[in-house]
């Protein structure tokens, strides 16, 4: 079903499409329930420790799951799809929240759902095409290794105050401090990751998040039974209530409506709003990317057809609605969105039910969530980290792609490592695409026909004529001429005739000897219409056109 939106473009609603398609009855709710407990159940720990990863108390992520997983549902265009805060934005939410502090952050995921909605206004969505998966393989394995990286203070239970934000400054800061580590951190730390590892091998259809986190909890308890301490979500975060009662940990509340600037940490004034556009820019680039890439993931899987730019929009309405509830930057997530699929999910429902299943676990269980181990937490977000990496995948590169891909890949993970994800894509695709030219422009050549004679040389060009190609094209003709009288040019094989290429071909007709002429035949509809866009008409004697080969040769005889 198409809506139409304010601008008077379609926006194609799955929540409503999925309803209409195929009659929603008590069986589809039924798979959409159990679904949205399943993922529900993953979410909650995934969402607390990804918050405390971007640098704001873990509830934020659980407002982030309720709110703008709901409605990013409801608006999006991709059926299958569950969103919430993802491990691709820690790298870019961190340093935000550690300079401007929450409210910059929930200003910054506010504009970011501006960018997205207008990028889906001017119909945006299908550019994720042109992006080249070793751009996409790039930064993604970058971003995996920064994640990691900054869980090893949790993990370890190290004694560090303050974490730089430059990579390096971070490694070598962890490394000074690897002689605090606590024992009893590291050994939860390790139970949770070894539960994460090997419980998929049981094959039980319940997600390994719950067992693990509970299994670090258990050890938890058995060392504070020696005196050992480890730190909780408890232990490290507190709140204040609406009648200034401080507790610890997350608040069992409903998430209350906020203005994110009106904060009195917060100096709201033109200096900040403009260092935080292009931050809110970068951070509506990912969500598009992440999501868009999450849709086609899902597809495939479901052989389903999501509506791209309709889910620019949901997300953009998702990111502009949550930060008034206190939630953070949300875009699709491709592993929950998958256990979605395998959970049986049959429309957004089951998105919905997942964000009630998050927002049942706030009121009823926020106790319980404080207990759990911020070294757990790690180890959980350690296990994200490697999935995201895409391991098998970046070895496959290397194994087999050629050498540019396998370079533009290398590249793109080491900017995004040391300096930002942005310049990282960008230099990424523009490096890709000088490549690619290259590639494309060793493909245009001369081929000599045997249907030469001592006065006629026929010459076939396979291959694009555009500026990266046209100018050497035509040098090399130029070199051939000498000696003939008649020049016959089979265009058969040139599918695209540009700008450059037509400079090119203007240049050699210029050119020529005065007793040279040249004949060019077969062209194609593109070179055709850029000629007659030109101007491009016959010469007497210099310049001719002719629809085959036989007729330009039966010309010259």
């Amino acid at each position: 079903m198409k809506l139409y939106g304010l601008s008077g473009t379609k926006i194609s609603c799955a929540f409503i499409s999925a309803c209409i398609t195929t009659p929603y009855n008590t069986t589809r709710f039924l798979k959409d329930l159990i679904a949205g407990i399943t993922v529900g159940i993953i979410a909650i720990p995934l969402a607390m420790a990804l918050a405390i990863a971007s640098g704001v108390p873990p509830q934020h992520g659980l407002y982030t799951a309720i709110i703008a997983g709901f409605v990013i549902a409801l608006t999006g265009g991709s059926r299958f799809s569950v969103s919430g805060p993802t491990a691709a934005f820690v790298v870019i939410l961190y340093p935000v929240s550690l300079q401007y502090g929450l409210s910059g952050l929930l200003i910054a995921t506010l504009l970011s759902g501006v960018f997205l909605i207008l990028m889906g206004m001017i119909r945006l969505g299908r550019l994720i095409e042109y992006i080249p998966l070793p751009v996409v393989l790039g930064f993604t394995s970058g971003i995996a290794i920064t994640i990691a990286t900054m869980q090893i203070k949790d993990f370890f239970g190290l004694t560090l105050e303050h974490m730089p934000e430059s990579y390096i400054s971070k490694v070598i800061e962890l490394a000074k401090t690897l002689p605090s580590i606590n024992i009893a951190d590291t050994i939860v730390g390790m139970v949770t990751l070894i539960v994460l590892i090997v419980w998929p091998k049981f094959r039980v259809k319940i997600s390994g998040h719950l067992p693990a986190l509970v299994a670090g909890i258990i050890v938890m308890f058995i060392f504070n039974q020696f005196g050992y301490q480890i730190e909780t979500i408890g232990s490290r975060f507190t709140y204040t209530l609406a009648d200034n009662t401080i507790g610890h940990g997350i608040p069992s509340v409903l998430p209350e409506f906020v203005l994110p600037w009106e904060n009195a940490e917060f100096n709201w004034d033109w200096t900040t709003l403009s260092a935080l556009l292009p931050i809110s820019l970068t951070m509506a680039m990912l969500c598009a990317i992440e999501s868009l890439l999450c849709a086609v993931v899902l597809d495939e899987m479901t052989h389903t057809k999501h509506h791209s730019n309709s889910e620019l929009i949901g997300q953009g309405l998702g990111n502009i609605i949550a930060p008034f509830f206190g939630g953070i930057s949300a875009t699709a997530a491709i592993a929950r969105s998958a256990a979605n699929v395998k959970a049986g999910a049959t429309s957004p429902i089951a998105a919905v039910l997942h964000s009630l299943i998050v927002l049942l676990a706030l009121i009823c269980f926020a106790p319980l969530l404080s207990y759990i181990p911020l070294s757990a937490m790690a180890a959980l977000l350690l296990i994200v980290a490697w999935n995201m990496s895409a391991v098998q995948r970046v070895m496959y590169i290397i194994k087999c792609a050629p050498k540019d891909d396998i370079l533009i890949m290398l590249i793109c993970m080491s900017l995004t490592v040391l300096f930002d994800m942005v310049i990282a894509i960008t230099l990424g695709i523009v490096l890709a695409s000088i490549l690619f030219m290259r590639r494309i422009a060793r493909m245009t050549r001369l081929v000599e026909l045997n249907r030469c004679d001592d006065k006629t040389l026929v010459l076939r060009v396979n291959g694009p004529l555009f500026f990266a190609a046209a100018e050497k094209t035509f040098v090399e003709l130029y070199k051939k001429i000498n000696g003939y009288e008649h020049i016959v040019l089979q265009w058969d094989a040139v599918p695209i005739l540009d700008a450059g290429g037509l400079n090119a071909l203007i240049h050699f007709i210029d050119e020529l000897p005065e007793h040279v002429d040249l004949s060019i035949c077969e062209l194609q509809f593109q070179p055709l219409k850029t000629l007659a866009r030109a101007k491009i008409v016959p010469i007497p004697n210099k310049l001719m056109f002719f629809s085959t080969l036989d007729e330009a040769l039966k010309d010259k005889e």
